[in-house]
């Protein structure tokens, strides 16, 4: 099974905004953030293999 960075990453920034929707600024930027390093470096590094 192979989880990729991007969805895990939305799933946990989903659950955070559920839970404390004031940390919706700071869990949108840094989702972006995110989003464009592993544009830049690929996804290649950033799967998770179980």
């Amino acid at each position: 099974m192979t989880l990729a960075l991007t969805p895990l990453i939305s799933l946990i920034a989903g659950i955070l905004i559920l839970v404390m929707p004031r940390l919706l600024n700071y869990i949108v930027a840094i989702y972006l953030i995110v989003i464009g390093l592993v544009g830049i470096f690929g996804t290649g590094n950033f799967n998770l293999n179980f």
